[in-house]
C-alpha cells in the first residue's frame, strides 16, 4: 500500500494528467511542427528516418519558442529519466530518447510513460521517498525521491500549460486573418 505521502503526490499528477489528456484529446497532426515564432525549437528529420531535437548546451538567448512536437520530445526525454531514478536502474542519456513522431505515436508514448510512472508511484513507501536522489539537480543537493515526484509533477504542469497555450493560439489565429504558422 502507497504511503500518504505517495498518495498525495499521485492525486497531484492526476489532476495534472487530467489537464493534459485534454490537450491530447484536440491534438491534429498539423499542431505537432507548426512554429510559433521565428526563434523555435522543433523536431527534425534525421538521416536513419527518425527526428532529432533542436538542442543547445546553453541556452540561447532568446530562448526559443518550443514546438509542441519538441514539448512532447521533451517530456518523454525527462519523463523516461524520472523513471530510471525511480526505478533504481542507470538513467538514459539524453541522446537515447528517440521521439515517435508526429500525431498519435507521439500521443500513445506519452500515456505508455504515463502507466510506467503510475505504476511506479504505486509501489512507493515512505522509505523510498526518504531515499537521495540526484536527478534532476546536483547530487550535492541533498534532495528526495519525494523531491523528484514533486518536481515531475510541477514540470508536467508547466509542460501541458505550454501545450495548451499553442493550441489556443492556433486556433486564435484560424479564427482571424493572420497566419496560423
Amino acid at each position: 500500500m502507497p504511503s500518504a505521502r505517495a498518495t498525495l503526490l499521485s492525486w497531484q499528477f492526476e489532476l495534472t494528467w487530467s489537464l493534459f489528456e485534454y490537450h491530447l484529446e484536440r491534438l491534429r497532426t498539423d499542431d505537432f511542427l507548426a512554429e510559433p515564432a521565428p526563434v523555435c525549437w522543433t523536431m527534425r528529420p534525421s538521416d536513419d528516418g527518425g527526428w532529432v531535437p533542436d538542442w543547445a548546451e546553453t541556452e540561447p538567448d532568446p530562448v526559443p519558442v518550443p514546438t509542441i512536437a519538441w514539448l512532447s520530445w521533451h517530456i518523454g526525454w525527462w519523463w523516461t529519466v524520472a523513471i530510471d531514478h525511480v526505478e533504481g536502474r542507470p538513467p538514459h542519456d539524453r541522446t537515447e530518447i528517440h521521439w515517435p513522431g508526429i500525431g498519435e505515436p507521439t500521443v500513445r508514448w506519452l500515456r505508455e510513460l504515463r502507466s510506467d510512472w503510475t505504476a511506479a508511484l504505486d509501489r512507493l513507501t515512505d522509505a523510498d521517498l526518504d531515499r537521495a536522489v540526484a536527478y534532476p539537480w546536483p547530487a550535492d543537493a541533498g534532495l528526495s525521491l519525494a523531491h523528484l515526484v514533486g518536481w515531475v509533477n510541477a514540470e508536467l504542469m508547466k509542460n501541458v500549460a505550454e501545450i495548451g497555450q499553442l493550441l489556443m493560439i492556433r486556433a486564435a489565429h484560424a479564427g482571424s486573418d493572420q497566419p496560423a504558422s
